[in-house]
């Protein structure tokens, strides 16, 4: 409407105009007719000014209104979360609640750690149950406050960056106060779980937290193109804790091996991640083991996966586990890393993103072993 009124004022000034030129020609050459042209000049000056005015008002009043909607319009992330309240959705992208791959990949090696120590204990299986249930909500609350950590710390990347560049933090729905206080809540979630395992283990693992890892990794992606053994250490600790919080102690000639042989099996995974955004990564100045690999991505992976089965059957063997330990966690995560390997397409980010979630399959199979030996001794 005011852009409107800004075009009639000026269609009035372009009539006054007219109408001067009409008197010009018409009115004879006299004081009178002098007077009423110089009259009919001023009040089209005057209305060519008001019109200009109103013209510029209605624009910039226009260009303020586009931003304002732009500002305001919802950024959709796709799936269920768009389903949630404008407010919360954010937050519950912001932890990656609608992608629960990380979670599972925290969560197996405090799965796997706790049944070895079942195992080879007696520890009734209720009471490691209960104990991996707490290790599920604490992988929960974990990731999700790692996830938002590493936004902040990547808010200035993720903008170039096509994957990530609506991350709520990057893209500003989410501010970074309001995001320092969402990882604060999930880290008050985190220690529930904390304070419910046993005084060893609380002494032993608030000395060696995990939340630095959780807090720096992040920052290695910047100095080091080997970001994901920092991952692998902090993903990985489970492997440590869930021992120590069924059996009060450490036994580091099961649980070294399980945490190595872990932390090789997320370089693996993540490498595989990583390959998803090498051509971004490169012009926003990221570094990964995707770049540092490059076209010998498959040989180095073979590697690491070769260490991941090799130690983890070490752990088992230290352990005492028994054939279907060797059948199905040894055998199975083998043949499925092979499978990976040999199928993936480093430079198709579909194929990168589906051989990566399919490592929460592995963490099953792995885990699959496991409760066989631990069921055979029950029945036996």
């Amino acid at each position: 409407m005011r852009l409107s009124a800004a075009i009639n004022l000026t269609r009035a000034s372009l009539g006054l105009c007219y109408k001067e030129q009409s008197i010009l020609r018409l009115s004879p050459l006299s004081s009178t007719g002098a007077l009423q042209t110089l009259k009919f000049r001023s009040q089209r000056r005057q209305w060519l000014r008001s019109s200009s005015r109103a013209l510029t008002k209605a624009v910039s009043l226009k260009d303020s209104d586009a931003k304002t909607d732009s500002k305001n319009e919802r950024i959709l992330y796709g799936g269920w979360i768009d389903k949630l309240p404008a407010k919360i959705a954010p937050y519950a992208y912001l932890a990656r609640i609608d992608k629960p791959i990380g979670t599972w990949l925290l969560f197996w090696p405090c799965a796997w750690s706790t049944t070895l120590a079942a195992y080879s204990h007696h520890i009734p299986a209720w009471d490691a149950a209960v104990m991996i249930a707490a290790f599920g909500f604490g992988a929960v609350a974990m990731r999700g406050a790692g996830c938002t950590i590493n936004d902040l710390w990547d808010r200035d990347f993720d903008n170039k960056v096509e994957r990530t560049k609506i991350r709520p933090v990057a893209a500003g729905t989410v501010t970074v106060p309001q995001a320092i206080a969402f990882t604060g809540a999930q880290m008050f979630c985190a220690l529930g779980t904390f304070m419910m395992l046993n005084n060893y283990t609380q002494v032993t693992f608030l000395t060696l937290s995990s939340l630095a890892l959780v807090v720096t990794y992040p920052l290695m992606k910047r100095v080091t193109y080997w970001p994901q053994m920092v991952l692998g250490f902090t993903f990985n600790y489970g492997a440590l804790v869930g021992w120590s919080a069924m059996t009060g102690s450490l036994d580091l000639s099961v649980c070294a091996p399980l945490y190595l042989g872990g932390v090789a099996w997320t370089l693996t995974y993540d490498t595989i991640y990583a390959h998803q955004d090498k051509k971004d990564d490169i012009h926003a100045g990221v570094k990964s083991t995707a770049l540092r690999f490059g076209d010998k991505t498959t040989q180095w992976l073979t590697g690491f996966s070769s260490t991941f089965v090799g130690l983890t059957a070490l752990a088992g063997y230290m352990n005492g586990n028994g054939l279907p330990f060797y059948l199905v966690s040894v055998g199975g995560a083998a043949a499925h890393l092979a499978w990976q390997l040999r199928t993936v397409n480093y430079d198709n980010p579909k194929s990168c993103w589906e051989k990566f979630a399919s490592n929460h399959q592995l963490g099953a199979i792995v885990w699959a072993g496991m409760l066989a030996d631990a069921a055979l001794v029950a029945m036996g």
